[in-house]
């Protein structure tokens, strides 16, 4: 036993003696334990914002809460909520952006608060609040911050998603509750009825894997339970609550602008135990506000058999016309929903208006697939098509009377070429809520002045990204910058303050100082501050960084964010950690595209590789990793393109003169811990890795993974050579498996890690493996945090800042 690896096991038996979670050292702790920046919304009338303030991780305590796992979502029995996972909002501070006043809004004790939105008209704010035995509703007077609860005794049905959304009027809000006299919840039966059966009788049905589905006849029951609601609409200002309909699974609510009618989305049975609820068996309808079905869209079965790449065949994508008092709109699928089969058109969009008797009229047919519709607040209509097999993008004007104009055609990856997405009026307080496959509110209209409508864009450039506002006019399509952000700083646009779009409020950071909101003046070019947000990390100060360009040996362009640690001396090499995602694209040009922001604030949170800059590593963040292959063909080559870009990163950052070439280790995430095992397994460039929640082994997910969307028995061969699980006899390096026990991401579930562990173990390699109970796809446990880091740290340490010399045969390499 080597030295090293003495020191590594008493190090994680005096740091986690008592609980057997490992702590991190304590500049790390001090940082994860100050309070968050708090999160900023703006409200509609642009006289206030509100600052949430957040605590910054539950516990493992909390996490360990008993929850039920049914139907692809995680509820805690008790709240009849979704699971909380993040640090919850506990207060909130009400901002003038005119002259900066504070005024708190009283909250109730021990606040656990939640789904914080302003009334439309700005006079009122609601938020939840969930207690021990249930969801609250609160409603707070913006003048005064003084709160009331308005559902009394009633607890909100939160299981869906967010249970309340703000009426247009301003004084009430829709809401789903637990239904009045709910019996028990259904007993866990002692002793199994029967097996558990389930068949197909010819009908093909790809899928992708999903977590937390429906297994037994008891789930189904459980599910029937939990997320049945009942629909009411609360005054804000009494708490009068009167009912809307009966009863039922509401998996997607909406009301229409002018309030006199709701879109209902209702689940029903047979439940899937293929997919999620959001594939589940639903039916479509309007209703008025007694409750009264005035309107039947669609009967849609369950999302099981849509073809690969493909749509529901029946109405989809439904949602009312901001612009309009009560019209609907939806898709309708003209090829069936297979993109595949071969026709003129492959959509059309239907409108349907008050009180709803007549015929749907087509409002227009698309040669691609649809993307989405909005309209301006004078009835324009954008609408947007994609086709996959060339990765283009078209958006067309659409007017009553006129033959549609094309706006923009241009390639979905084409970063540099983003026109920027309209801006829209936030003033109907419609946040849609529930999970809603095909369905939703859709947001705001469009703002238009005259004959223009207003673009807001990151701004990607060669010279990274740079926020725009763009006036488009629609009649000549021409476009006129109103704002650019600076050379030296990352200037994004939040909202216009005012109709004319004169005021902006912005986010404004550079490298070293940290972000805070302003109000710019378009005509003066002047800025005034109204937030004075600190660094929350000052640790972290000394830090440089540095944006790095280089090339792939085929010329592919590639680039990554160099840091350096504090205290770095010019000339010293460092022992780095690369961290990085692998991305597919069609073509080299778009794949060496530029993105992000040398001049954007560091900030860090979670399980953050940039914590291991305050143990004196250098952090290479996100060098690029571009798969690059025209239609479905990227991954044809990926190994090879894979190590070709690692290469060429490893290649720069030694030319730099910042990092000593053999003490470079290698890390990332879900699909960057994937890329990492095949690295190791590929290649020797690295000494060392850290593959958090990956999947090794792609057979495991036959139907496609990422951007791949031929089936295992369709390119076998590319999913065996893709598939590290294939090669661990090749891996040599060490290398550090984390993985959470309660993984909710689609492929990753913990068996893709505890086999390929076993596959490494069987092999020899140097491997460890660490999960955590509790945990899902990402970590937010305190604890978990905690010990993820210093895991991390660990293994750096040990097998790379420490590493000794490499062998000859691996030096040779």
């Amino acid at each position: 036993m080597t030295a090293s690896a003495v020191q590594y096991g008493q190090t994680r038996q005096q740091a986690g003696a008592a609980s057997g979670y490992l702590t991190p050292p304590k500049v790390i702790v001090d940082m994860l334990d100050a309070a968050p920046t708090p999160s900023v919304i703006v409200s509609p009338d642009h006289h206030a914002i509100a600052l949430l303030s957040r605590r910054s991780m539950p516990t493992i305590a909390d996490l360990a809460e008993p929850i039920h796992r049914i139907a692809g979502t995680r509820i805690n029995p008790k709240t009849n909520g979704r699971q909380q996972r993040g640090g919850t909002v506990t207060g909130i501070t009400l901002k003038s952006i005119a002259d900066g006043s504070e005024i708190k809004v009283t909250v109730p004790p021990n606040a656990n608060l939640g789904d914080v939105s302003f009334s439309p008209n700005g006079k009122h704010l609601s938020f939840t609040n969930t207690k021990e035995n249930g969801i609250e509703l609160w409603v707070a007077d913006t003048a005064t911050g003084r709160s009331r609860l308005v559902t009394g005794s009633d607890r909100l049905n939160s299981t869906s998603g967010d249970a309340s959304d703000w009426l247009k009027d301003g004084a009430s809000l829709i809401c789903q509750l637990v239904p009045a006299g709910r019996g028990p919840a259904p007993a866990d039966p002692a002793v199994p009825s029967g097996p558990n059966i389930q068949e197909n009788r010819g009908k093909a049905a790809p899928v992708a894997t999903y977590e937390d589905l429906i297994k037994t006849n008891h789930d189904e029951d459980l599910f029937d339970y939990y997320f049945t609601s009942q629909l009411a609409v609360i005054d804000s200002a009494t708490g009068r609550k009167t009912i809307v309909g009966k009863p039922a699974i509401l998996e997607n609510i909406s009301a229409s602008p002018d309030g006199e009618y709701i879109l209902v989305s209702r689940i029903k049975r047979p439940f899937s135990r293929l997919v999620p609820m959001n594939g589940f068996p639903r039916e479509v309808e309007i209703w008025n506000r007694r409750g009264e079905v005035v309107k039947k869209i669609a009967d849609l079965p369950s999302s099981e058999g849509i073809p690969i790449n493909g749509v529901q065949a029946g109405p989809r994508a439904y949602r009312w016309r901001p612009d309009q008092p009560a019209t609907i709109t939806w898709v309708e699928a003209l090829d069936e929903g297979n993109p595949r089969n071969k026709v003129p058109f492959h959509d059309r969009v239907v409108a349907l208006t008050a009180p709803f008797t007549g015929a749907p009229v087509e409002v227009t047919k698309t040669e691609w697939r649809f993307g989405g519709i909005s309209y301006t607040e004078k009835g324009i209509a954008l609408l947007s098509e994609s086709d996959r097999a060339t990765r283009r993008t078209r958006t067309w004007i659409l007017e009553a009377g006129a033959e549609p104009r094309k706006l923009w055609d241009r390639r979905q990856q084409d970063s540099y070429g983003n026109p920027g997405t309209p801006v829209v009026k936030r003033d109907n307080g419609g946040r849609g809520f529930g999970g809603g496959r095909g369905g939703g509110f859709g947001g705001g209209a469009i703002i238009q002045n005259g004959d223009s409508i207003y673009l807001s864009g990151l701004g990607a450039s060669a010279e990274g990204d740079r926020p725009f506002l763009d006036r488009l006019d629609l009649k000549t399509l021409k476009t006129e910058r109103l704002f650019h952000c600076g050379e030296k700083a990352y200037e994004s646009v939040v909202a216009p303050l005012d109709d004319q779009v004169k005021t902006l409020l912005t986010e404004y950071e550079t490298s070293n100082d940290p972000p805070n909101f302003y109000v710019r003046d378009l005509a003066s070019g002047s800025k005034r501050a109204i937030t004075q947000f600190k660094d929350p990390a000052p640790q972290l100060a000394g830090v440089t960084k540095e944006f790095v360009t280089y090339q792939r040996k085929d010329g592919v362009k590639l680039s990554g964010t160099l840091y350096l640690p504090p205290g770095y001396k010019k000339g010293e090499r460092l022992p780095m950690l690369m961290w990085a995602y692998p991305r597919e694209f069609t073509d080299s040009d778009t794949a060496g595209q530029i993105s992000g922001s040398p001049y954007r604030f560091t900030r860090v949170s979670g399980i953050s590789h940039l914590f291991l800059l305050t143990q004196g590593y250098a952090i290479f963040d996100n060098p690029t990793m571009p798969i690059i292959g025209p239609g479905e063909t990227a991954n044809d080559n990926y190994v090879e393109q894979l190590v070709a870009s690692a290469e060429a990163a490893v290649n720069k950052v030694v030319e730099m003169g910042v990092v000593d070439r053999n003490r470079i280790g290698i890390g990332g995430h879900s699909y960057g811990a994937f890329m990492t095992a095949n690295l190791l397994a590929h290649s020797d460039l690295f000494r060392a890795g850290i593959a958090r929640s990956g999947a090794y082994n792609r057979t495991l997910t036959p139907f496609g993974f990422q951007s791949e969307r031929r089936t295992f028995w369709e390119a076998p061969d590319i999913y065996a050579k893709m598939s590290p699980f294939w090669y661990a006899n090749k891996i040599r390096e060490p290398i550090l498996l984390i993985h959470g026990e309660a993984d909710d991401n689609s492929g990753t579930f913990p068996i893709q890690s505890e086999r390929f562990y076993a596959a490494l173990k069987g092999h020899g390699a140097t491997v460890r493996y660490v999960t955590l109970p509790y945990e899902a796809h990402g970590y937010t446990g305190r604890e978990s945090v905690f010990h993820t880091l210093a895991e991390m740290i660990n293994w750096m340490d040990k097998y790379v800042k420490n590493a000794g010399p490499r062998s000859s045969e691996a030096a040779a390499k």
